[in-house]
């Protein structure tokens, strides 16, 4: 299976406040969709991302999918194919963004 790697012309950082704030949502039992807890610049773009898409891109250096999706059902109260669905359609666009590519 092919491996995923970022594009090292994206800049990026994780925002640890709002990593905090939506940790702090899930424990108990919130949703935390709406906080944007990383950032990603390319060509004058900024794209902000919430936890789930931060904890899909901080992987996308070398892992597989079923690998990230692996270690996510771990992460997170969520069903697999719930899970891989959204894994699935978060990748497709950041390879049409040419963010990330399979080798």
């Amino acid at each position: 299976m092919k491996r995923i790697q970022r594009n090292p012309d994206i800049l990026w950082r994780e925002e640890d406040d709002a990593v905090e704030e939506a940790n702090s949502l899930l424990e108990s039992g919130g949703a935390a969709d709406e906080i944007g807890t990383a950032i990603l610049f390319s060509d004058g773009t900024m794209v902000t991302l919430n936890i789930l898409g931060t904890e899909i891109w901080k992987r996308c250096e070398g892992m597989t999918v079923d690998e990230i999706i692996a270690e996510l059902l771990q992460e997170f109260d969520v069903e697999e194919p719930v899970l891989r669905s959204d894994v699935a359609a978060f990748l497709n666009e950041l390879e049409e963004k040419r963010y990330i590519k399979y080798v």
